[in-house]
């Protein structure tokens, strides 16, 4: 056994056995979320990761970083994991992925260094007020609100891609809860965009994580076994289980009906935005 392992393993499972299974539920709800709404899972991930490190007594901007940082590398299986189970089922719309992923990974590597210049209020409340207005959109009407006909082919898909990789890599989340409404606004139905936006996810999380591994390179006071802000030991924890659930979460995507899917996504955003907003207030 690696002497790392060995190391790890009383502290995970003896001192710290809530901790280590509050990662493990984090995990499989990351793996269903990603598959049921195409989200990486990072909304679960990133509170999961900042209360563990907080209660080890890491400081909150700190642990922010960190569990922003190592979300993003999460949901790089994950998003493999969901993106294939879509692509399977014919779900994943390729020409859309083709206009928007260049400019989405991009922006999500620029992303992941503006946020070591921001404070994690402002990026909470920012991610509260865009995800509830977004869902107050897909609420209205039997098949929400279609403000135009298709993603559009000029300059504004890099506006719209950009945009997307920006806010999800500084928010640590895989783009899902970003590109899924938005697609949902450009006319999609809810299942193609769900498959689509679990693929544009990789666009994001891969340069995501590699600009936090970058940006905490050397900084003083990280946990053991991390590359920057990306905590390999937290990753092998959650990875594993969420990659093994994203199937599950895809295969209820095409048997809810539209209608459900729909709202019950746009619930979602509206409680993680009251969430996220209460904390930072």
């Amino acid at each position: 056994m690696p002497d790392f392992i060995a190391q790890l393993l009383p502290v995970l499972l003896v001192e710290n056995l809530g901790l280590f299974a509050a990662l493990l539920g984090a995990g499989a709800c990351a793996g269903i979320l990603a598959g049921l709404f195409g989200v990486g899972g990072g909304i679960v991930i990133v509170p999961a990761l900042f209360t563990a490190l907080t209660s080890f007594g890491y400081a909150p901007d700190l642990a922010m970083h960190i569990a922003t940082g190592t979300s993003l590398a999460t949901i790089i299986p994950t998003g493999l994991s969901s993106a294939r189970a879509h692509y399977k089922r014919g779900s994943v719309d390729m020409e859309v992925l083709r206009l928007l992923a260049p400019s989405t990974a991009i922006f999500a590597f620029i992303g992941a260094f503006a946020a070591s210049g921001l404070g994690g209020i402002f990026l909470t409340i920012l991610f509260a007020i865009f995800a509830a207005l977004i869902a107050l959109l897909m609420l209205q009407g039997k098949k929400g609100v279609a403000l135009v006909s298709a993603v559009p082919k000029g300059h504004g898909r890099h506006v719209l891609g950009g945009g997307i990789g920006l806010l999800s890599a500084m928010l640590g989340i895989g783009g899902g809860t970003m590109s899924v409404p938005t697609l949902a606004a450009c006319g999609y139905k809810m299942t193609l965009a769900v498959g689509t936006g679990s693929a544009l996810g990789l666009f994001i999380a891969l340069p995501g994580a590699l600009g936090f591994v970058m940006t905490g390179w050397g900084h003083e006071g990280l946990p053991p076994f991390s590359l920057g802000y990306v905590n390999m030991v937290a990753m092998a924890i959650i990875a594993p289980l969420s990659v093994v659930f994203a199937p599950l979460g895809a295969k209820f995507a095409h048997k809810l009906p539209e209608l459900w899917l729909r709202r019950g996504f746009a619930v979602f955003l509206l409680l993680m935005a009251a969430k996220m907003a209460m904390k930072a207030l």
